[in-house]
């Protein structure tokens, strides 16, 4: 008996098409999966940052309270440097840029629009907001959110797969990305069927392969006091330098550079310098994931039942409050 060609028994994609929908329509109410990739993104970050803090002896649940500024002003920031960084979109004559009830509004964000590192930045300051009303250490926070953080967006990146957007250049590889011609995002006087880079692909997959490197460097190299935040600073940063270099979308060119390859350096930078600062300031383990002076609710409820459990956090010395 004859066997089959094995060509005819496995077959592998020359493509990878996107999705031929991109939201949900229950009645009057339209979900975007896009939407839905970023919510989801957010509960499985703020889940293992709760896991990673409450082992380090914190209260549970606490990460809610430092969560919820940090994603208001994360979204804020987020819109606020997209808005910066396409000046265009939003600015000059015939542009709807302050009404509010306007398409193409700079308030007009369900329309689209956010750009992570100004969510970063943001997102810094409510999260910094939140340890300082909770008592816990901002850069042991940070420490405990970056592996989930980094895995958040790249679940955020599939939301860009959802809706045919922020593609690379031209490609004939066999993972290159369906783009139909009718996408407002298609280069004029290519022919139809050409295939892109599928840079949401790529920054997945370098993003998972970052969780796995930072839970094991938290791990084993027990980087705390904020240094394995600064590694994933480093990590994502050096990744989309690379992505953000062949996307194709329009973009502000600063110097030769779009203006998120000159982010994604400044991050590089920013984590060099806090892995720097942080290894010369605080060679050993952190003493508790509260500041000086603060304890878990239900520690200082069981302290004043039972005083000789109480556990003095006064040390080490006060100078380590602005950590």
């Amino acid at each position: 008996m004859p066997f089959a060609p094995l060509s005819t028994l496995i077959t592998v994609p020359a493509s990878i098409p996107s999705p031929s929908v991109s939201y949900l329509q229950i009645g009057p109410l339209t979900i975007h999966f896009y939407a839905l990739c970023i919510i989801a993104g957010i509960i499985v970050a703020a889940l293992i940052a709760n896991h990673r803090l409450t082992k380090r002896g914190a209260e549970k649940w606490i990460v809610i309270d430092i969560a919820i500024p940090a994603i208001v002003l994360g979204i804020i920031g987020a819109r606020i440097f997209h808005v910066l960084t396409h000046p265009d979109f939003y600015f000059g004559p015939g542009k709807n840029t302050w009404n509010p009830f306007e398409q193409g509004s700079v308030w007009a964000i369900w329309e689209g629009g956010i750009a992570i590192f100004g969510a970063l930045m943001g997102g810094a300051v409510g999260a910094w907001l939140g340890c300082r009303w909770t008592g816990i250490r901002f850069w042991t926070f940070a420490d405990a959110l970056a592996p989930g953080l980094l895995l958040a967006q790249a679940m955020g990146r599939f939301g860009n797969w959802f809706n045919h957007e922020l593609f690379g250049l031209p490609t004939d590889l066999p993972w290159g990305l369906e783009i139909e011609s009718t996408n407002p995002a298609f280069p004029p006087g290519l022919a139809e069927g050409t295939l892109f880079h599928p840079t949401f692909l790529y920054e997945v997959l370098w993003n998972g392969l970052g969780v796995i490197v930072l839970l094991w460097a938290g791990s084993k190299l027990k980087l705390q006091w904020g240094k394995l935040f600064a590694l994933y600073l480093i990590w994502y940063s050096a990744g989309r330098i690379v992505w953000e270099s062949i996307r194709i979308d329009p973009s502000e060119v600063l110097f030769g550079l779009r203006s998120n390859v000159w982010a994604a350096i400044f991050g590089v930078l920013v984590g060099l310098v806090i892995m720097i600062v942080q290894t010369r300031r605080h060679p050993g383990v952190e003493p508790s994931p509260y500041v000086p002076g603060r304890v878990p609710a239900e520690a200082d409820v069981d302290s004043q039942d039972n005083p000789s459990d109480f556990v003095d956090v006064s040390e080490p010395p006060a100078k380590t409050e602005v950590d």
